[in-house]
């Protein structure tokens, strides 16, 4: 069946031009109520300033029912920030939302309770004598914590006499792009070690030891990868520097980036050594608004101690009325996002962490055996597996899954993310079947279940990925599992790959926010990051 190519604004702009719509009696006064007012029959400012006022209620429902049509946070599986907090926390927030936590003096309570939090934070990462600050989030924090590893090489380098304008940092490929901001932003050569199977698609130790060099200001190691949600090996690394420095001298940092596995290990893997009790680890971050479970708009970095944070990062201020210090990429910022965090702290304990990181993770693993029991799917992360058991030609058989079940077996420390592909079985069975097909499909049933590439060198291997979080429960569990089996044999049912192209997404907007053009190459276009 042929049909015309509709241009729909064009369609729209005549309409408005219709004769019909000239004989509409328009109201001189703006009404009170919503859909009696001039912007029920008219267009609403999107681009310039009205030249009438609107009345509060009108306003209010106008811009309430155009963001009805996002999408519903609880089946918003690519993201890993926060979107449920208990109603006193929202009340809290609602109370404290005028507070400016740059503000030191005239707000004090707040900066106290500021203080318990840095305190709370740097006792379950294993500190003992930590420094610290909030900030808007993980990414201003790995930025800081990356500046703060510059200026202490520059700081030893100089006093050796030595060159300080080369500096280098080593990451893996699989690093979020924030880490790589850090790199662009303030002039340090970023050192990008490719990813492997065998490194389970995340940093290889021994290859980020073999790039190091005196140049090097630090190792960013991440503990819960944005792809696949592995552990990065941080102790391992920190033996690897340990060994550098004996053999040739350069005494080399790790800052960790622990954005989601910051809150995950210390409350589901606590004898997993990472943080501070780590000798080469001086500095970490981590998104509160992520497993810490506030909302979107707190962050933290934590200095093992001040040796680590150079005194020429740190402002003083006088001019709001007090002496204040402040370390931050911005200044004004709101209070009410790190007192919900602190909420948290004394509502949840270590009791309910740990309660709410084991159920996310019990929710992941039962996903993750789910799909593997379909045989359509391949599970790439492994945090179900028994621990030291990595890669999906190793399926869970019933016996592990008992034994898992019965708390016999230790997990593979990792993130509640399940990451997973279409299996080469369902593939050679069903080669006109496209996986970026699946993603686009399931948003027909309300799931957003991004399809992206894994890093460069790795990169012709396509997953889908689900972050399984407090609001993901047993229930939605079933649902998605029904739905992505759905979405698999309807793919498979269709006649040929022209049938399946309609339910691929050309551009996919979640993917694209978070997009970084750093890797091209004359065959490619540019490479992304995942968040």
């Amino acid at each position: 069946m042929l049909h015309k190519h509709i241009d729909t604004e064009d369609m729209i702009r005549h309409a408005k031009l219709s004769p019909i719509r000239n004989h509409i009696g328009k109201p001189h006064n703006v009404h009170s109520l919503a859909y009696g007012s001039r912007y029920a029959t008219e267009d609403i400012p999107k681009y310039r300033l009205p030249e009438k006022s609107t009345e509060a209620q009108a306003a209010y429902q106008l811009i309430h029912d155009e963001l009805e049509l996002d999408g519903r946070p609880n089946m918003n599986l690519a993201s890993f920030v926060h979107t449920w907090m208990e109603p006193e926390a929202d009340k809290l927030i609602i109370e404290n939302m005028s507070k400016n936590l740059s503000d030191q003096d005239e707000y004090p309570a707040t900066m106290r309770v500021h203080a318990r939090c840095i305190s709370i934070i740097g006792d379950m990462w294993n500190a003992k004598g930590a420094v610290g600050t909030s900030t808007v989030g993980s990414s201003e924090a790995v930025l800081l914590g990356g500046l703060a590893m510059k200026k202490r090489w520059q700081a030893k380098m100089k006093a050796l006499g030595k060159d300080a304008s080369r500096p280098n940092i080593v990451m893996g490929n699989n690093a979020q792009v924030a880490l790589e901001k850090f790199a662009r932003y303030f002039d340090v050569e970023c050192r990008l070690i490719p990813v492997t199977p065998e490194s389970h698609y995340c940093l290889d130790i021994h290859k980020a030891a073999e790039a190091c060099d005196e140049n090097t200001i630090g190792v960013f190691v991440i503990l819960g990868s944005t792809y696949t949600g592995h552990f990065e090996d941080v102790e391992g690394m920190s033996k690897e520097l340990d060994r550098i420095q004996e053999e040739k001298g350069w005494d080399i940092p790790i800052h960790v980036d622990g954005a989601s596995g910051g809150f995950v290990a210390p409350f589901a893997f606590p004898k997993l050594k990472w943080g501070f009790d780590v000798p080469r680890v001086k500095s970490i971050n981590t998104s509160g608004h992520k497993y810490g479970l506030a909302y979107a708009g707190i962050g933290w970095v934590l200095w093992k101690s001040e040796e680590y944070l150079p005194k020429e990062l740190v402002f003083t201020l006088t001019y709001l009325g007090a002496e204040e210090q402040t370390f931050t990429l911005n200044f004004s910022r709101p209070a009410c996002f790190m007192i919900a965090q602190y909420y948290n702290f004394v509502r949840l304990g270590k009791q309910g962490y740990t309660a709410i990181i084991e159920n996310d993770l019990d929710n992941a693993r039962i996903l993750s055996m789910a799909l593997e029991e379909s045989t359509y799917f391949d599970v790439v992360s492994d945090m179900h597996r028994a621990k030291g058991v990595f890669g999906y030609g190793k399926k869970s058989n019933l016996d592990s899954i008992k034994e898992s079940i019965a708390r016999i077996t230790d997990y593979n420390p990792a993130l509640p993310v399940v990451a997973f592909k279409l299996s080469d079985q369902f593939k050679a069975d069903n080669p006109h079947v496209k996986q970026a097909a699946l993603s686009t499909l399931l948003r027909t049933r309300g799931w957003i279940v991004p399809n992206y590439a894994l890093p460069p060198a790795v990169d012709k291997m396509e997953i889908l990925r689900i972050v399984v979080r407090e609001s993901f429960s047993q229930e939605l569990v079933d649902r998605v599992v029904a739905d992505l089996i759905w979405a698999a044999e309807t793919l498979a049912a269709s006649e040929s790959s022209s049938d399946v192209d309609i339910f691929v997404r050309k551009h996919d907007p979640v993917a694209d926010a978070h997009k970084m053009s750093s890797h091209e190459d004359n065959n490619r276009g540019p490479s992304g990051r995942q968040c």
